[in-house]
């Protein structure tokens, strides 16, 4: 209700009432008067007549006439409480039956979930009340479902070839204070504009919802209402996937550690169960073990940590090494069976009887690869054994993998990966480091390097190992350990002084080095 000036006092589609008390008499004034009223954008003008107004002039009639603007004559005796009440009524009624049907859809959206309907029924239901393009997808954008939109705009999708752009054309529209509002961002897909909205669960993004307008269909409350509603289906839907997927991979991690770690007498439960998960123990495997090793100095590090942060940093490392691990699988189109333990990956990778170490190479060196480039803040360690063809073989050889991961890590310039078969004379070690006499001649024999090393803060011991690998090549050596050829020097006659044996002698070579390598082994059990 205004009376003049107009000003900025009435905005767009308003319904205006009026007395005319400024415009008396003054037909000039009044026809002003609804100039105003007619460029500040309102729908309605309503004239109180037979006061100040007794009738409503002809010029003005022609304006309205001219603007296509809608002119109410209302005999005074209306009162403007009455009118404002009617249309109050009117719009808590749309309002109200607005609000019946969002909720009659939401339920019906909820139980389509609760009945494991998937993403296409869902998607129809969409469509069914916005009548508009959709296209849901995971977060990594594959497709779960669409609805009415164009095959080479699903192939665009599928190439992920979607530009975005400024939401310019969604700014002025009326739902913006809309919860939803804020997570709406816009692509371009084959030209056209998509809306994309963000679906998550606690924090975690899991997939997203796309819809399409056309000229002729507005953004209204309803329709954001509904993709609200929408949203909350999606969410609970891959809530549900979730569950289901842990729970899976828990049987299955469960079962691998099973086979791994404990004899199973039972075979044909031990099949049986394997055939439920997906599983085939009728293939050749050989089995490999890793350790994982954060570098927790790296730059990197920290970083790392805070892309995840809802999960700890060893459960980020899984996730990316399981990944891979898949990756490089149907890359040689080999079945695998895969679980995480404490730190270490255990992996049964299927070979033929033949190829166990081209296999297992060829295997590692695609997750390596990989891994290298997302993960520098990482070690991985491996022992490698083949599938015993008996009883508990995939306990044996798991237990054969974790004894030639043990002696890799301890055998100096022995690289990365071990390999069962390869660690015969560390094995005959192992069985001769349990006798009393021996051990004391080992102790006697590097007990003075370790005390020097200790003390000192040096590493004699690995000089030596480093020296005897390159078979006593000066050269070989001080570049290996990063030295000077004559700091290198000083270090190989420390050792000959500390421990009175000769490094020119190939005896006291062996027993020097059988010392180290039995002291090691014994150091690791």
């Amino acid at each position: 209700m205004i009376e003049m000036p107009v000003e900025n006092f009435v905005r767009e589609n308003e319904f205006v009432l009026t007395t005319g008390i400024g415009c008396y008499g003054d037909p000039e004034l009044l026809e002003q008067f609804v100039k105003d009223v007619i460029q500040s954008g309102a729908t309605v003008l309503g004239l109180a007549t037979g006061r100040y107004i007794f009738d409503i002039p002809d010029r003005i009639i022609e304006l309205a006439v001219k603007h296509e603007f809608i002119i109410i004559d209302i005999p005074w005796e209306v009162r403007f409480g009455d009118i404002m009440q009617m249309v109050l009524e009117e719009i808590n009624q749309d309002n109200k039956s607005e609000r019946l049907r969002t909720e009659e859809i939401r339920q019906e959206l909820i139980n389509d979930v609760l009945q494991n309907k998937g993403p296409t029924e869902i998607a129809n239901a969409l469509y069914k009340y916005i009548e508009t393009p959709v296209v849901i997808t995971d977060y990594t954008r594959q497709i779960k479902a669409s609805k009415e939109v164009a095959e080479d705009t699903l192939t665009l999708f599928q190439n992920r070839e979607l530009k975005p752009v400024k939401p310019t054309n969604i700014s002025n529209m009326a739902f913006i204070e809309h919860p939803l509002y804020p997570h709406i961002e816009v692509f371009q897909v084959n030209g056209e504009p998509w809306y994309q909205i963000l679906i998550a669960t606690n924090h975690r993004k899991q997939g997203f919802l796309w819809f399409q307008l056309d000229s002729n269909n507005e953004l209204s409350w309803f329709m954001m209402n509904v993709l609200e509603h929408t949203i909350t289906a999606f969410a609970l839907y891959f809530l549900k996937e979730n569950a289901i997927e842990m729970t899976e991979i828990r049987l299955k991690d469960n079962f691998i550690l099973q086979l791994a770690k404990q004899k199973n007498n039972e075979q044909i439960d031990i099949n049986s169960k394997a055939e439920l998960l997906g599983y085939n123990l009728d293939l050749t495997y050989i089995c490999i073990v890793g350790e994982i090793r954060l570098k927790e100095e790296s730059a990197d590090f920290p970083k790392f940590k805070r892309d995840r942060p809802t999960t700890s940093s060893m459960q980020s490392l899984n996730y990316y090494i399981q990944k891979e691990i898949t990756n490089a699988a149907d890359l040689m189109g080999r079945k695998t069976m895969a679980t995480f333990d404490e730190g270490e990956v255990i992996v049964y990778l299927e070979t033929d009887h033949h190829l166990h170490t081209e296999t297992a190479n060829q295997f590692l060196d695609t997750i390596e690869r990989r891994l290298n480039e997302l993960l520098t803040e990482v070690e991985l360690k491996w022992g490698i054994a083949s599938q015993k063809n008996e009883n508990n073989g995939f306990h044996n050889s798991y237990k054969e993998a974790k004894i030639a991961l043990e002696i890799g890590k301890q055998n100096v310039g022995s690289g990365d990966r071990t390999f069962f078969k390869d660690t015969r004379i560390n094995r005959l070690l192992m069985t001769i480091s349990t006798d009393d006499d021996i051990m004391q001649i080992v102790k006697d024999t590097i007990e003075p390097l370790i005390h020097y090393d200790e003390k000192r803060q040096t590493d004699l011991v690995h000089t030596f190992m480093t020296y005897n690998n390159y078979k006593a090549n000066v050269s070989q050596t001080a570049r290996a350990l990063n030295l000077h050829r004559q700091s290198l020097m000083y270090r190989l006659r420390n050792i000959e002084s500390l421990t009175q044996l000769s490094l020119v002698n190939s005896d006291d070579v062996f027993l020097l080095e059988l010392s180290i390598r039995l002291w090691m082994l014994r150091k690791t059990e």
